[in-house]
């Protein structure tokens, strides 16, 4: 096509690689100017290569791409944010591969999405920066089924619209929200949600992030909490999502003795 764009200057954050040939990898990357894009980077798996360092998943780089045949080519990479605590401990990379996931699955092929770049770059910073970063993980669940159409219903009943009171509830992810204990019983796949944890997921959806972190959550709240999100984005997504897994291991392996999240 003659006007196809041959070139292009993206930033954006490296979500994983696979090895591609004898000497290339395949890496998929979440851009803020083009989306979720694929590209190749040709020799990196060379002891040799300048660009390998930059191209690490959970690395922010700043990218310059040639179209090739049939994809994208690295010509160029520079590293813009290395996150490096999450090179130095277990937990927080688990974390990070939570908000990494979700961002692969909702992120759209060459689709821009500003809003969804800015808020990954500042989860994966917060992981680094804060001891805990509970607040900071349910934050960004929350955002994420905000920017994608998913809103959770939480302070109305999503079956019959009455106002949730404060008293134990049901959460359906069929219905989109929290059902009254009249309504709950009604939907087979609802499960029952504690006054406590529909109070601060109600916190968080209506916050800032800096309201959100005044909120001083128990251990086992925050269980509920994560267990409720990770139920509404399986049924939205049509599949088990693997990182939340992966850091339950990393959590019984006693990697961190917080209750975060």
């Amino acid at each position: 096509m003659p006007n196809e764009v041959r070139s292009l200057r993206v930033e954006g954050v490296v979500l994983r690689h696979s090895d591609w040939g004898e000497a290339d990898r395949l890496l998929l990357v979440y851009t803020r100017e083009r989306g979720k894009l694929r590209a190749l980077a040709k020799g990196v798996r060379k002891l040799r290569s300048r660009k390998a360092g930059h191209l690490e998943p959970f690395t922010r780089v700043a990218l310059m791409l040639a179209r090739g045949r049939d994809m994208w080519i690295v010509t160029q990479a520079e590293t813009v944010e290395a996150y490096l605590p999450l090179r130095d401990n277990l937990l927080k990379l688990g974390q990070a591969a939570t908000v990494l996931e979700l961002v692969d699955r909702f992120g759209y092929e060459e689709g821009e999405d500003p809003g969804l770049y800015q808020l990954l770059t500042a989860t994966l910073r917060r992981i680094c920066e804060e001891e805990d970063a509970f607040l900071a993980l349910r934050y960004f669940d929350l955002r994420v089924l905000d920017l994608f159409g998913f809103r959770p219903q939480l302070f109305h009943c999503a079956r019959c619209g009455a106002e949730i009171k404060a008293e134990d509830q049901f959460f359906s992810a069929l219905q989109g929200g929290v059902l009254c204990p009249r309504c709950g019983p009604q939907d087979p796949t609802a499960r029952p949600a504690s006054v406590e944890a529909l109070r601060f997921l109600r916190h968080i959806q209506r916050s800032n992030y800096t309201e959100s972190k005044r909120a001083n959550i128990p251990a086992p709240i925050r269980s509920e909490m994560e267990q409720l999100l990770q139920y509404y984005f399986t049924y939205h997504l049509e599949r088990k999502l693997n990182s939340p897994d992966f850091l339950r291991r990393i959590r019984q392996n006693g990697r961190n003795g917080s209750a975060e999240g």
